[in-house]
């Protein structure tokens, strides 16, 4: 395929190159750059006047540190326009105070850094430079990450080439949601182009312009609507019918995106409002082994699991154990989504247990779970409370959680001194007296457990005379 070069020198916007694919045919030029012309016939409709409103709330005027102040006036001293971009203006716009500030502008990087080297601002992290995205720290105190308002010129599902613009409906016009397209003003000014405020008060969730389009730019961004569904939706299957069919026709896409940016996205949505339901709609258009799950995920006992669960959130890890039925299953839904050891072990442990047999003693299994754990202390005890919430023995779990397992009286040292073999004999011989030791209610003394060594040793046919001695180590040869 034919590519041609252009270059685009200006006063205004300084000289910048970009990739043009021929098959558009023609470009226009705007503002002293030249768009695709089929970029911008791919623009959602927008409206005429995207000045909606102006803002004037508590959560707005509590963002105004005097770091953010001394960023706008630097901007403004040097003409150049900023607004806080994305989900911090959705948020204000909800009444909430933002997490997060995120910044656009129509300086160019290579603007930006210029106007901060004269201004003595320190700039750090140059990773998102080529991204448009430099990072300045005032006062020593905070970062602020500002970005070039930008185009996606091409993308591969993954990533895109961009090129920068001065134009603020083409930036918004090539994010993902329309609740996370708008802008808003230092001055509090809210610039909406594509209808996201009318959608955030329908606590409805749409794309920008064609669905399809959006979702091929970037898979994850399939994702991304389920998140924010569970943010902003009040019902749990409130989905438009053509949103749900394009994710459908492209949840093969899923297959080009990394396990731990899929897990990043599917831990929050669990995490959420709805996050039983929201799974449950993924796996039904078909996105489930795309991400790592199998195909006949039990869906059934998942959503058992998320609605007996819904008062006592159960984990991310816990909540896909149900959706798996082996620990082979959890072997390769780790080796897919990448997510921690911790999490992972914690899905082996569910996985496991998650079946253990009732005693008469209906505490003593869950404790001794923790006793014989190769964890930690405080990760076993995580992790069986866990096993409780899973299995929602709320009784149990309300008796269990304040329970804290006493240390064992005896060491590997003190059996061997009343001989226990080492090796393999030694973990044997250590299991079966802590089982003891819980039998008698954990009150057993360390003369106690060690009378019951010659018991444990014949039951396991082990004959400590019979242990044989160490070789001495060799002796190194001195250098002559």
């Amino acid at each position: 395929m034919v590519k041609l070069l252009f270059q685009v020198v200006s006063k205004s916007v300084p000289a910048c190159r970009f990739i043009f694919d021929s098959s558009a045919a023609w470009c226009i030029r705007r503002k002293h750059q030249f768009i695709p012309a089929k970029y911008l016939k791919s623009q959602a409709e927008a409206r005429k006047e995207p000045a909606i409103m102006k803002l004037d709330t508590p959560e707005f005027h509590s963002i105004f540190t005097p770091e953010l102040e001394k960023l706008v006036s630097i901007f403004n001293k040097h003409s150049y326009e900023i607004r806080i971009a994305g989900g911090a203006v959705r948020d204000l716009l909800m009444g909430k105070a933002p997490h997060d500030l995120d910044f656009a502008t129509v300086a160019t990087p290579d603007e930006m850094k210029s106007m901060f080297t004269t201004e003595n601002i320190r700039m750090i992290n140059n990773r998102g430079e080529k991204h448009g995205t430099i990072t300045a720290r005032i006062n020593d105190k905070a970062n602020f990450e500002v970005t070039t308002l930008r185009i996606d010129i091409s993308t591969d599902g993954r990533h895109a080439e961009v090129q920068f613009t001065t134009d603020w409906k083409l930036d918004a016009n090539r994010r993902d949601l329309t609740i996370n397209a708008m802008f808003l003003g230092l001055d509090g000014t809210v610039y909406d182009y594509f209808y996201g405020y009318e959608d955030l008060q329908k606590r409805r969730v749409r794309f920008v312009g064609d669905a399809v389009q959006r979702i091929q730019e970037d898979y994850l961004r399939m994702l991304r609507y389920f998140r924010f569904y569970g943010r902003i939706a009040e019902h749990p299957d409130a989905h438009d019918g053509p949103t749900l069919e394009a994710m459908r026709q492209n949840a093969s896409g899923l297959d080009r995106i990394s396990g731990e940016r899929i897990w990043a996205e599917l831990s929050k949505i669990l995490e959420g409002n709805f996050g039983g339901e929201l799974m449950a709609k993924m796996l039904s258009l078909g996105m489930g082994p795309h991400m790592g799950f199998p195909k006949d995920s039990n869906v059934d006992e998942f959503m058992r699991i998320w609605n007996q669960s819904k008062n006592i959130k159960l984990k991310p890890p816990s909540l896909i154990a149900a959706l798996v039925s082996s620990i082979d299953e959890v072997t390769e839904l780790y080796g897919r989504l990448k997510f921690s050891a911790l999490e992972r072990d914690l899905c082996y442990f569910i996985v496991e247990h998650r079946g253990a047999p009732e005693a008469v003693n209906r505490l003593r299994p869950y404790q001794l779970l923790e006793l014989h754990s190769r964890f930690k202390p405080n990760v076993a005890h995580d992790f069986v409370i866990e096993l409780l919430k899973y299995k929602n023995d709320l009784e149990l779990l309300k008796e269990f959680e304040p329970w804290r397992c006493p240390k064992f009286p005896v060491n590997g040292i003190i059996l061997r001194e009343n001989g226990v073999p080492g090796g393999p004999s030694m973990g044997m011989a250590m299991s079966k007296l802590k089982a003891y030791w819980a039998d008698h209610d954990f009150k057993a003394t360390a003369e106690d457990i060690i009378k019951q060594i010659p018991r444990i040793l014949d039951e396991m046919g082990v004959d400590p005379s019979a242990e044989p001695q160490k070789k001495p180590s060799p002796k190194k040869s001195r250098k002559s």
